[in-house]
Parts: structure tokens; C-alpha cells; sequence
């Protein structure tokens, strides 16, 4: 594969973060990164991440955030492909997204791309979950946990430090250890791409339909 000029589908989590890390050591350049914000409450979707962080990670990074803004499924696409295209403008010939094995996800991030005329590009893919999870602890990238699913992992998971050990407490559980179910997302506080890693305070605990969130100040 030819050096590329890369968008970053950009969760602010672990895979992302993970995928952006191979792009960048196979010689590929990074564009941009691009987030996709739920318009009800400013923050990034899934992740709940604020936009004060997410500028913080960008500025860290040194790339610029296109967001991806929108309410609801239908408007989500629209907006993502909206990004997409401006990324395009700054130079990008294909999109990365950190997705590893759901065939779904594989084929919305296809067909947005496509409607962009952009490539996708899924550097994770095929990867089993136990080793995804485990070369993001080795490769330095530092996450922690934003939210959980309390169908399977309790609030005490919550602002934890994802390493080794806490990954063996998820098995235990019976949860997905790479969360690649929506057992649990993360927040990447710094990347070997990152200058420096973004400093954070823990706020409360919130209770979601059925998760629970920890702020991130």
C-alpha cells in the first residue's frame, strides 16, 4: 500500500486510537480527525465526550477536529458524509475507522465512505478481540473507562485505568474484554501520536437508561 493521507474516524477510544497508531508507524499521514457530536447534549456520541476535551486530545494530537454533528440515525449518516467531504477538501484520500469484527459496522463505515468517494480503511479488522485490547496496553496507549453497560460491568469500572489487570476483572465478569459489544467505552488520555498526555479530572457518576458515565473534566 502506497503512503496515504488519512481521516480519522475518531472516537476519542481505544480502537481509534489503536488504529490511528499502525496508520501512522506504516508510514501513513493523518489529515484530520472527525467526531461525531449528538447535537441534544454537545458531546461526542457513545463516548459522551465533551467538547473542551476533545479540542484538549486534538490540540495534543496537533490535528484539526471536524465534527460530524447530528440527532438521530438518519441525520447521523448525512453528517458523517458531510464530514467526510470536507475532509477531502483538506487533503484526505481515505477514512480509518477502528472497528475490529461486527459486519455491520463494516458496512455503514463502507458506505459512507462510499458515498464520499473515500476508501475505508479498517487497520483492526480480523483481529481478535484478546489481542486488540492487549497491543493497545503495550503500544503505551493510556484508556480509561467512560462508560459501562449495566447489563455487564458495575459502576466500580468506571474512570479506572484499562490495563492488564483491570482487563482480567472484565473476563471475570463475563463481559467482551475489549468491550467491542458496548460492554464499556473508553476515554484514550494519551497515544504515542499524542505530544504529551491530556491531563483530566474525574467528576460524577451518571446514570444513563441502563449505563452508567463518569464526567471527565
Amino acid at each position: 500500500m502506497k503512503d496515504l493521507k488519512f481521516a480519522m474516524s475518531y472516537s476519542f477510544g481505544k480502537d481509534s486510537a489503536l488504529a490511528m497508531y499502525k496508520m501512522i508507524e506504516a508510514g501513513h499521514e493523518p489529515i484530520c480527525l472527525i467526531t461525531a457530536i449528538n447535537e441534544r447534549d454537545g458531546r461526542s456520541w457513545f463516548h459522551g465526550i465533551s467538547q473542551n476535551i476533545a479540542e484538549k486530545i486534538a490540540d495534543s494530537i496537533g490535528l484539526p477536529i471536524i465534527t460530524a454533528s447530528s440527532t438521530g440515525a438518519q441525520k447521523y449518516v448525512e453528517a458523517f458524509t458531510n464530514a467526510l467531504l470536507q475532509a477531502k477538501t483538506l487533503g484526505a484520500e481515505v477514512c480509518v475507522f477502528g472497528d475490529i469484527d461486527i459486519e455491520e459496522h463494516l458496512e455503514w463505515n463502507k458506505n459512507v465512505c462510499n458515498a464520499a468517494e473515500l476508501e475505508c480503511i479498517t487497520p483492526l479488522w480480523g483481529t481478535s478481540r484478546e489481542t486488540s485490547v492487549k497491543e493497545e496496553i503495550e503500544s503505551g496507549i493510556t484508556a480509561v473507562i467512560k462508560v459501562v453497560d449495566h447489563k455487564y460491568l458495575n459502576d466500580e469500572f468506571l474512570g479506572r485505568e484499562l490495563t492488564t489487570e483491570l482487563v482480567d476483572k472484565i473476563r471475570q465478569t463475563g463481559a467482551d474484554v475489549c468491550g467491542e459489544n458496548g460492554e464499556y467505552h473508553t476515554l484514550v488520555t494519551y497515544a504515542p501520536f499524542y505530544k504529551a498526555p491530556v491531563p483530566i479530572h474525574l467528576g460524577e457518576i451518571v446514570q444513563i437508561d441502563g449505563y452508567g458515565a463518569i464526567d471527565i473534566l
